[in-house]
């Protein structure tokens, strides 16, 4: 059986998840991206998956996935983990006539206007938002925003130019900033949505759902929101499941893997974000560890029209923790700690660098200022949170101007 699977620049999910999975699965991987040498360099002399095929394409368009798949070998499955490619690979799946999310539901979690837009039409939560466009008619110093409110790219991702604004004259200097960096993108103004920060992972198969568990988000300080550490929910209080999965019904999402981000306050859950795809910044490889289930073969199997089990066997008595070092100016990494793979007190730590010494980077105010991720997983919350906390006191991380 032949797998397509849609990848812009290599990922831990594909490099370490997905790639793995489909070896083990039997399947014949054709990767179709706009980055081919990037890829064939992180795959040269990987024994996990030696005979992946890789075509260059320009994923973000459908009508090119579609003519480079109808022009190669028969698919039985389309996929993609990548956020901004699930609109293409679905409508190329539903082309073929394959299982896959709904391009519906696809594009409407990747813009996150339409999301509030269906959200409010399905009657399940109303935020006020508003869409600005570098020319367009709307000013900033006009809209009637309800202040403090956030400013983003409307198809944004990892944090990138999200900010909080206190006022109009705030909101038209930063929307400025960004329409400098990012020229045509439209943003989205958005009523700041008060809470503590959460995540809900799910897995379905168009009929059964499951519900993995979930994370609370530790950000930095305002106004940005880097996500610096993730601790583990195993479970969620269920009237906050409840209410989720009812917005996540009314957008159409139940297909695949998705990661949801949320606030509760005063009891009300409500979504910020639904990034219809497995959970990134390698916590999907945590997840898989702590679960002890094959997560990314359960995840290819749906987009192979096999049903999931009315069990996974998930492991339920586990304890996570993830944290993101992250850099705090510009300059050159000078001095970082090596990759690492211990066991402390029967917490079983994963260090990995993000990146390179000798690099140099600018402070971007997001999830690019990581510098590297500590991955800890165990049975015992306080252990696995003590243990994470003196290996990180541990080491150090130099950067020079």
């Amino acid at each position: 059986m032949r797998l397509y699977l849609l990848a812009l620049n290599p990922t831990d999910s594909v490099t370490e998840g997905f790639l793995p999975a489909a070896a083990r699965l039997g399947l014949d991987v054709t990767l179709l991206t706009d980055q081919p040498d990037a890829h064939r360099s992180a795959y040269s002399g990987a024994s996990t998956y030696p005979d992946v095929e890789i075509l260059e394409c320009d994923v973000r368009d459908f009508r090119a996935v579609v003519t480079r798949i109808s022009t190669h070998h028969r698919p039985d499955a389309v996929f993609s983990n990548s956020d901004h490619l699930q609109t293409p690979a679905a409508l190329a799946a539903d082309y073929f006539g394959l299982p896959g999310k709904d391009w519906r539901a696809a594009l409407a979690c990747k813009d996150k206007a339409e999301m509030r837009r269906r959200l409010a039409a399905a009657g399940v939560d109303t935020v006020w938002s508003a869409e600005l466009t570098e020319s367009g008619a709307i000013e900033p110093v006009a809209l009637a925003a309800p202040y403090p409110c956030v400013l983003k790219p409307r198809e944004g991702v990892a944090s990138e130019d999200v900010v909080l604004v206190a006022s109009a004259q705030e909101l038209e200097t930063r929307a400025k900033e960004i329409f400098a960096r990012r020229p045509g993108a439209v943003l989205v103004v958005e009523e700041y949505l008060p809470g503590e920060l959460y995540t809900l992972e799910t897995l379905g198969d168009g009929n059964l759902r499951h519900v993995l568990g979930g994370f609370h988000t530790e950000l930095s300080a305002p106004p940005y929101f880097i996500e610096e550490r993730l601790v583990l929910v195993p479970a969620h209080p269920e009237p906050v499941v409840a209410q989720i999965l009812a917005q996540l019904d009314a957008l159409g999402v139940g297909f695949g893997a998705c990661h949801t981000e949320f606030v509760v306050h005063e009891g009300r859950a409500r979504i910020i974000e639904v990034n219809y795809r497995a959970i990134g910044d390698q916590v999907d490889l945590l997840l898989a560890r702590l679960l002890q289930i094959p997560l990314f073969e359960h995840i290819l199997r749906t987009h192979l029209g096999e049903p999931l089990p009315a069990d996974l066997g998930a492991r339920g008595d586990g304890a996570a923790r993830l944290e993101y070092p992250c850099a705090d100016r510009a300059g050159t990494l000078t001095s970082a700690p090596p990759a690492a793979e211990l066991i402390v007190d029967g917490v079983h730590l994963t260090y990995r660098p993000l990146r390179a010494v000798g690099e140099r980077h600018q402070l971007y105010r997001t999830n690019r200022d990581y510098v590297g991720v500590l991955r800890a997983t165990g049975t015992d919350q306080p252990t696995v949170d003590r243990v994470s906390a003196q290996f990180l006191a541990a080491r150090r991380w130099e950067i020079q101007p």
